[in-house]
Order: C-alpha cells, then sequence, then structure tokens
C-alpha cells in the first residue's frame, strides 16, 4: 500500500459550466514513504492546487487523497507546509522561539520543545543563531527556520511550495544543498512544488510532470537515478535533464498554440 496515494482526484472552482473553473482533473500519485518528489509543470497547470489539497487547505472535488491509510480532510499537524516567502514565521519571536510555536501549541512542555527546537536548529545549520530574531536573519536563514519549524513537530509529509523562488541564485544553490542533505539525513517524504528542472534533478528522487492547464493532470512521473554526483558535468545529469525537458516541451507548445488561435 502506498504511503500517499491520490486517486482520480479533480478541483473545481465555481460553477460547473464556467469556463476555466477546473484546476485540476483526473490527477493520480502514489508515493512511498521517505520519497522525494518534485512536482513541475507550465504556470497555471495547477501545481499549487495540488499542493493545496495535500495539506487539507482544499478539499478535492472528485476523488480522495490519503496519507499513511488515511484520509485527508483538513489540515493537521502530520503535514508540514513550508510556503515561498517568510510572511508566515512570527518576527516578533526568536529562530529558536519560531520553531518552538508548533510545539507549544501541542502541549509539549517547555523544557522538551526547547531541546526539540535546538536539535532542529542545528540540523538546518542555525545552531549559533536562536537568539535572533526573524528580521535579523538573512532570506536563506529565514528559509531554514521554516524548514525547521516544520520538521520540528515530525510530520508524515513534508509539503513544500517553491521555497526557494524568491532568493538570489547563490543562496538558492545553498539552499538546495542544504534540503538535498537533511532529506538524506532523516529521510521525510517530501513533495516539492517547483518551475525548474535544475533545482528539481538536484533534489528529488522522482520527478513528477503535469499537463497544461486549465485543468492540468500528471502527466509522467520519472525516477531519478544517479550513478555519481548531482553535478550539471555529470553525463548522467544531461540526460535526465532532456528527458525532463522533451516531456515539459509538449506542454509548453500546447500553450502557445493555444495563445496563437
Amino acid at each position: 500500500m502506498a504511503f500517499l496515494e491520490m486517486t482520480n482526484v479533480g478541483k473545481r472552482f465555481g460553477e460547473r459550466s464556467a469556463k476555466g473553473s477546473i484546476a485540476v482533473r483526473n490527477f493520480n500519485l502514489s508515493l512511498q514513504q521517505g520519497d522525494f518528489l518534485c512536482l513541475l509543470g507550465p504556470s497555471g497547470c495547477g501545481k499549487s492546487t495540488v499542493l493545496s489539497m495535500l495539506a487539507g487547505f482544499e478539499q478535492p472535488s472528485e476523488g480522495q487523497i490519503t496519507l499513511a491509510g488515511h484520509r485527508v480532510t483538513a489540515p493537521s499537524r502530520d503535514k508540514g507546509v513550508v510556503f515561498q516567502g517568510d510572511d508566515s514565521l512570527f518576527p516578533w519571536l526568536t529562530a529558536l522561539q519560531n520553531i518552538e510555536f508548533g510545539l507549544r501549541v501541542a502541549g509539549m512542555s517547555k523544557n522538551e520543545r526547547r531541546e526539540v527546537a535546538i536539535q532542529y536548529l542545528r540540523l538546518v545549520g542555525l545552531g549559533a543563531h536562536g537568539d535572533k530574531p526573524i528580521n535579523h536573519l538573512s532570506g536563506g536563514m529565514k528559509q531554514r527556520v521554516q524548514i525547521a519549524r516544520a520538521l520540528a513537530t515530525q510530520p508524515a509529509i513534508l509539503l513544500m511550495d517553491e521555497p526557494f523562488g524568491a532568493l538570489d541564485a547563490q543562496t538558492r544553490l545553498l539552499m538546495q544543498k542544504e534540503l538535498h542533505r537533511i532529506w538524506s539525513t532523516i529521510g521525510s517524504t517530501i513533495v516539492f512544488i517547483t518551475h525548474d528542472i535544475d533545482e528539481a534533478l538536484l533534489l528529488g528522487n522522482r520527478i513528477g510532470i503535469m499537463t497544461a492547464g486549465p485543468a492540468g493532470t500528471l502527466k509522467a512521473v520519472l525516477p531519478v537515478d544517479f550513478s555519481g554526483a548531482r553535478e550539471r558535468n555529470n553525463p548522467r545529469y544531461t540526460e535526465m535533464y532532456m528527458a525532463v525537458h522533451d516531456v515539459i516541451r509538449d506542454e509548453v507548445a500546447s500553450i502557445e498554440a493555444t495563445a496563437s488561435e
């Protein structure tokens, strides 16, 4: 039995007959525990809608989603979410206090939640920055705090919606390597939304590719298998990049054809 299962999932906004109201259709996905899926697709294909349904923020109009054998019907502690911006962090709290917040809500004792928060702060490489206010941290550091806060509650799955999209290129590459290290260390199940083929190849062990929207669906899931380092000068990297690119290219071409009509 799959750890995460999306079966014939569809999402419709507004009236059934409204033009463009179908955001996602007939979406089927199976993930095993410990998978790192990067979900790619053209803008407007419904990637973020899929993530919102996985998080329980939105309910499917059709089909069902199950996680660890239980149907997903609402947000819960077993689903950690990391967004692109840092608006979800509390600027009046320190980095450590931000990580402790969810643990405090869950009723964990003060000493225990402090110990857990320190553990995850160290995991993301910020062990020396726990007492700093959020506004004193760089963009990359803030994203690390978000990741640490999401992981501290030990969710069954971590959902990430283009979390590095607003970072500069150098910081983004650093964060990609950091996230891959964390995943390799603790084996979390992750669904990561991105537009970037390079990012998907550097991070995931599977790449899901969606069709053009509206009414996007899952077109293919490709395994990411490297015999060497995840570097652009690796011949296998180039092969996999072209394989993903060829699948996406057809979807981009369909958008361009529709726009020219």
